[in-house]
């Protein structure tokens, strides 16, 4: 795995990328990164029985809006791909797929810990790119800003590259653009790549809260403001406003 920093844009500038796109902010942040490095970026989905689902009806409004207002992207978006992964809602106890109370576990991870969920997502992606010719899978797995999520640490997707690139007999490269940015650093981020006008698009249009609320509308965007992911990124977003990143 490789650092956001480590190599210019040009020098990925022939390779294809799959982005795990979900219709949250880390998620789009990610794939305007994606879009400034390579030549063709391919996007991804998963329904996993997510209550909030609703981010799902965001993706197909984000790639739009991206080739509207970015035409020095629009001709590298290519195809968006979703898959049914609900045998995962179907064998989780968590409450992303249930209607249960946000708390912490005994474990000490939050009960919104969907066990394997990215160990799965990385997994399908693979398959899914090694069909279309991609060779980098992008996610926005963050070990900065998180909540104490085994699958989101570096460790643990720097194993798992090295297993799918084994498995498939194929150089398989993760890239986490987030992986070590605090949230107001991943505003900062989108800024740098997209200017306020990606961030605008961001806050009206991407989907993070917990909980599936949009009718609710803030300065940081829209959302309960209370789930743990709505606290983040309201306190990212006011960090990054305060120039403290």
């Amino acid at each position: 795995m490789s650092s956001p920093h480590t190599a210019p844009p040009q020098a990925s500038s022939q390779r294809r990328a799959l982005v795990l796109f979900s219709g949250g902010q880390d998620s789009t942040a990610c794939l305007a990164w994606a879009l400034q490095r390579f030549a063709s970026v391919e996007t991804l989905g998963f329904d996993y029985g997510q209550r909030h689902r609703v981010e799902l009806d965001c993706r197909q409004t984000l790639r739009h809006e991206l080739q509207a207002r970015f035409p020095q992207w629009a001709a590298k978006l290519g195809e968006d791909h979703l898959l049914d992964l609900s045998l995962l809602g179907q064998i989780s106890n968590t409450a992303l797929t249930e209607a249960r109370a946000i708390e912490m576990q005994a474990n000490g991870l939050p009960n919104t810990f969907v066990p394997g969920r990215n160990l799965l997502f990385l997994s399908f992606a693979a398959t899914l790119a090694y069909r279309r010719g991609a060779s980098v899978l992008v996610g926005g797995m963050c070990e900065t800003d998180y909540s104490g999520y085994p699958d989101c640490r570096d460790n643990t997707l720097k194993s798992l590259q090295v297993a799918l690139s084994l498995g498939l007999d194929t150089p398989m490269t993760v890239e986490t653009p987030l992986m070590f940015l605090t949230k107001a650093q991943t505003w900062a981020l989108s800024e740098s790549l997209g200017g306020a006008a990606l961030n605008e698009l961001i806050i009206e249009h991407s989907h993070t809260c917990y909980l599936g609320e949009r009718t609710q509308r803030h300065a940081w965007g829209y959302g309960c403001g209370s789930c743990p992911a709505c606290e983040l990124r309201a306190r990212g977003y006011a960090e990054f406003k305060a120039g403290q990143v």
